[in-house]
């Protein structure tokens, strides 16, 4: 399983606690070192089910510098899933990635339901 973070987001530490916490193993990622492709980001939007407006850090300032609040509604999605590939700060975090699911941001009953059998 694959864990993405930004270290310093107060939200992915909580989250890493939590594995830890739990003991469920994990590979970590930092978003910023190692962005995630607009392949990889592609793969995950579809294995997930969500709206790939879900994978935006809508929170963060580069978004709001951006002003994609105004410009993503007339954005394809080929075109939202370039730009979530140019920048980690773009996408929301943590982020896990397993084989059969895939959670965006930190919902601790979601994560207890999928990650603790």
């Amino acid at each position: 399983m694959l864990f993405i973070e930004y270290p310093k987001c107060s939200t992915c530490q909580r989250a890493k606690q939590w594995l830890l916490d739990h003991q469920v193993p994990f590979e970590d990622r930092h978003i910023v070192e190692q962005n995630p492709t607009k392949e990889e980001l592609t793969e995950w939007h579809q294995r997930s089910g969500l709206p790939l407006k879900r994978f935006f850090n809508t929170s963060g300032m580069l978004y709001k510098e951006m002003n994609l609040k105004e410009k993503l509604p007339a954005m394809t999605e080929e075109e939202q899933l370039a730009l979530l590939g140019t920048n980690g700060m773009l996408v929301k975090r943590p982020l896990i990635i397993a084989d059969d699911f895939i959670l965006v941001g930190f919902k601790e009953k979601e994560w207890q339901s999928h990650l603790i059998k």
